[in-house]
């Protein structure tokens, strides 16, 4: 079963189902596939009618001097190059939604680092938009943080679309050609793809090629081994 949907009626199912009660909903996609710009018109959609925030994935970045440190910083945005324990730590402090507020970091893409504590969650907030491409990987790191999520939304977009996404992104910074099928090759989309294939079923799947959005419940993938 699939119908057609935008930011404006998934705000409105979000808005139908929210009760008082806090709720985590995660907006899950491979690089490019447009987390960042979906889940703020989400929050711009919803805005009006529950106090929502938004937490990016990209926060919990290991800096670049521990990645450097590990020879990791080629791979950086590969799953191995996040805090995911300190960001597990922030997630169960959300979810508890005791009345305090929850210091959160936030990635700069000026200088490529992540600023820790750069942004406050008040208790006021009721709905958390949690957006990343890891949040449901099917990998014993990762799978642990599903525990947190209320709703899990998975935007699809297909391999060739991530990669004409991702060229476009490293081209407006100027690169050649050559630094470009670099980056792509040796990071992006292994990263991409292995969003693609082994990351567990969503609640709720949103084509995202293109300007119409598909949204399709109980999404199944299947983890393939291949890169």
């Amino acid at each position: 079963m699939s119908k057609k949907l935008n930011v404006a009626s998934l705000a409105e199912h979000l808005t139908k189902t929210q009760n008082k009660a806090r709720r985590i909903v995660v907006i899950v996609g491979a690089p490019g596939a447009g987390k960042s710009t979906f889940s703020e018109a989400l929050q711009a959609a919803l805005s009006e009618r529950v106090n929502c925030e938004v937490l990016p994935m990209d926060g919990f970045h290991f800096d670049d001097i521990v990645l450097n440190a590990r020879g990791h910083r080629p791979r950086k945005g590969a799953p191995h190059t996040f805090d995911v324990g300190g960001f597990a730590t922030t997630l169960a402090r959300l979810a508890k939604d005791d009345g305090s507020e929850v210091a959160v970091p936030v990635f700069d893409r000026s200088i490529e680092i992540a600023r820790a504590g750069s942004r406050i969650i008040g208790p006021e907030a009721r709905l958390i938009l949690v957006d990343g491409n890891y949040l449901l990987l099917d990998d014993p790191d990762w799978t642990p943080l599903q525990q947190f999520f209320d709703k899990t939304v998975f935007l699809e977009v297909s391999e060739a679309v991530l990669e004409k996404r991702l060229y476009a992104r490293w081209e407006a910074f100027g690169l050649s050609e050559e630094e470009i099928r670099t980056k792509l090759e040796g990071n992006d989309l292994p990263n991409a793809r292995l969003v693609l294939r082994c990351s567990h079923p969503a609640d709720i799947t949103i084509n995202n090629n293109g300007q119409q959005a598909i949204m399709q419940l109980h999404r199944k993938t299947l983890c393939s081994d291949e890169g």
